[in-house]
């Protein structure tokens, strides 16, 4: 009987092994092509190695970090960057996504069919694709401006006047289709007698949305969230067919000003060094969502 026992926990370790088995491919492709390139990153971001003009890179600390927090460009880019987030993904997005759930819930067949093609042939869409389109809208002689002539009403040079809320505008309409299909998800699995208890209690409309609706979707929220927010901040295509970053640094976010240190003024430790520091703050509001989401279970 002893042996027995000590048989089984000999091939306990052996089973194990032989399960993990199967992951190992994914494992090796996940370090070859994420870890091994982030790591690398890491490493230049404390060099100042350049796009040309250099010999060979050496090592320089912390100082392309210290740049950046001096580096009022930077500043500009971190503000924007929020402002560009918070008006597209966390307002834009989730709020529009939502209201087009609820609303093709009450829709007949062929308007739920209609709507859900336009919003998600934006969707698909490639990025500079979706930027050359609203370059387009928004343009001094673009669409927007050709209605409001029609309508007798002023217009302006739109990339030029407000270009954040241009690009946001153009990040939700590109974007929202994926709240949309995720709230669609979350309120199909509310359980139609809860809804019905609602009404019975006389709750409907916003009190109906706020007190019933909103917290039986909660996780899904957080999860919409932080997935919107962690592509948002990565956007760089639509801003820089949009506007380049422009007029000036008035649309320059944190990719498109990682993009013109790196890439533009050839400065690769200081644009890496930039580029964690996005990492950085994908990885905090990612950390926010997800403690949010532990609490409510």
């Amino acid at each position: 009987m002893a042996g027995r026992h000590a048989a089984r926990r000999r091939r306990r370790p052996e089973g194990k092994a032989v399960r993990l088995l199967p992951l190992a491919p994914a494992t090796a492709l996940l370090l070859l092509f994420l870890a091994g390139p982030v790591a690398y990153c890491v490493a230049i971001a404390f060099t100042d190695t350049q796009l040309t003009g250099q010999a060979s890179a050496s090592f320089v600390g912390l100082a392309n970090f210290r740049r950046a927090f001096a580096d009022d460009g930077f500043r500009n880019a971190v503000v924007l960057t929020l402002v560009f987030t918070v008006l597209s993904s966390l307002v834009g997005q989730n709020t529009l996504g939502l209201a087009l759930a609820g609303l093709m819930r009450r829709a007949s067949r062929p308007v739920r069919t209609l709507t859900g093609a336009v919003v998600i042939a934006a969707w698909v869409l490639p990025e500079i694709v979706a930027g050359f389109l609203l370059y387009t809208f928004f343009n001094r002689r673009g669409t927007l401006n050709a209605v409001l002539e029609w309508l007798h009403l002023p217009t302006q040079n739109w990339l030029f006047s407000l270009p954040i809320l241009a690009v946001s505008f153009a990040n939700v309409w590109r974007g929202t289709a994926f709240s949309m299909l995720v709230y669609s998800a979350a309120l199909a699995g509310i359980p139609q007698e809860i809804t019905e208890a609602a009404e019975v209690d006389g709750v409907s409309g916003p009190r109906r949305l706020w007190h019933v609706t909103l917290p039986m979707i909660r996780r899904s929220i957080a999860t919409n969230l932080m997935l919107n927010t962690l592509q948002t901040l990565s956007v760089f295509g639509l801003i820089w067919a949009m506007t380049r970053g422009g007029p000036g640094d008035r649309s320059t976010t944190l990719p498109v000003f990682m993009y013109d240190q790196a890439f533009q003024k050839s400065l690769i430790g200081y644009g890496t060094a930039v580029a964690l520091l996005l990492l950085l703050v994908g990885a905090l509001f990612s950390v926010v969502y997800l403690r949010l989401m532990r609490e409510e279970v």
